[in-house]
């Protein structure tokens, strides 16, 4: 290629000097890129016919081909995930994709491989040995007190503690030990059995609950804080010991709290692996059905010195659940658990249905819970 180059360079300078035309426009041809001497050089030996010449039009370099990015993840590829490593930099999502709302619509079930059944029950109230019953609602009684004891323990109207309605300063603190647990996000009653019913996605996991019931309670006059730590990511393991120092820190920063609620979710399954979904039917809608945990001193391992207290105020709570919406709650489950229940005669633990309701049962379930215990403390509903 340099050789050619080097005779037209030659063939150029012969025509210039010989006043060739042909010879000229030969070179055009071949060396597109000294058209611009080519030019002088024709328009000085025959203007005429440098005017009629076609000059070439140099070729250009192909535009670089766009690489295809990869998919994004779609909310509901995120919602059915299991539970994921936290990544050491927050990667910001794509524009793309929506925020997800705060009460997501089930969706029909995809096809499942060796899916797993899903049964509803509604569980009722309990009564007799074992059983403490209340004007409205009941509780069960899984220790060695007496059910006269217990009976004793609850009897008192008043509640253990005052809250102010309207206060500036913050009254109730939601808070979510096991965070990532999570619902089904369909209806059918199926359910994938390698999904661990855990994720992140904080519209489909206990924040929703906890975020509607915040904002009930709100609503209400009742000033509530919501803490949406995922206590028990990455690791399970001492996750209430996590969920204990959040609550410590809210506590010394707003000494005004006097309700400490650490909302969960039940799982409830039959012996031969098929889910069961507490479920009962409020204003003709299905409902999620709920169970509070009030723990009690064993005198040795579980130190709650204020139990009785606690369980005056779950007893007032079931009450109110009852009375307002029948159906609603599962007995009280009282119970040699700790829970963390010794940081305020206000902290229960209630499960808001359990791992075979859909999302949608649990945030109505979370949402009639909340409006009970607003009118149980004193605040105002619509």
């Amino acid at each position: 290629m340099g050789l050619l180059r080097r005779c037209l360079h030659i063939l150029l300078c012969t025509a210039l000097f010989a006043g060739s035309t042909a010879l000229s426009v030969l070179a055009v041809a071949n060396l597109p890129g000294h058209e611009w001497l080519l030019r002088g050089a024709l328009l000085w030996q025959d203007p005429v016919a440098a005017a009629a010449v076609t000059w070439p039009v140099p070729q250009q370099k192909p535009a670089p081909q766009a690489t295809s990015a990869p998919e994004p993840v779609t909310a509901t590829e995120e919602a059915s995930a299991a539970v994921q490593e936290p990544q050491g930099t927050a990667t910001p999502a794509p524009a793309a994709i929506p925020e997800p709302t705060a009460t997501p619509l089930p969706s029909a079930a995809p096809d499942i491989e060796n899916s797993g059944s899903i049964r509803a029950e509604q569980f009722g109230q309990g009564s007799g040995e074992g059983y403490i019953t209340l004007n409205a609602g009941s509780i069960r009684n899984y220790t060695s007190c007496s059910d006269a004891d217990l009976r004793s323990a609850v009897s008192t109207p008043s509640l253990p503690f005052d809250v102010e309605v309207d206060s500036d300063e913050p009254q109730v603190l939601i808070l979510h030990t096991h965070a990532t647990e999570t619902y089904q996000t369909w209806p059918n009653l199926i359910y994938d059995p390698d999904f661990t019913a855990r994720t992140q996605n904080t519209a489909l996991n206990m924040c929703a609950v906890g975020e509607k019931m915040t904002q009930v309670l709100n609503d209400a006059g009742i000033n509530t804080l919501h803490d949406t730590t995922l206590h028990d990511s990455p690791s399970y393991t001492e996750s209430y010991d996590r969920s204990y120092a959040t609550t410590q820190a809210y506590l010394e920063k707003y000494p005004s709290i006097k309700v400490v609620l650490d909302v969960h979710r039940d799982a409830i399954e039959d012996s031969d692996g098929t889910r069961v979904k507490p479920l009962c039917t409020i204003n003709g809608e299905d409902t999620a059905q709920v169970m509070i945990i009030a723990g009690c001193d064993n005198g040795s391992s579980i130190r709650l010195p204020n139990w009785r207290l606690n369980l005056r105020f779950a007893a007032a709570w079931e009450e109110a659940m009852e009375s307002r919406t029948p159906g609603l709650t599962r007995p009280v489950m009282c119970a040699y658990r700790y829970y963390n229940q010794d940081l305020t005669t206000g902290s229960l633990l209630i499960e808001i249905g359990g791992h075979a309701n859909t999302v949608t049962e649990a945030i109505r379930a979370g949402q009639y819970a909340a409006e009970a215990l607003a009118v149980l403390l004193g605040g105002h509903l619509d």
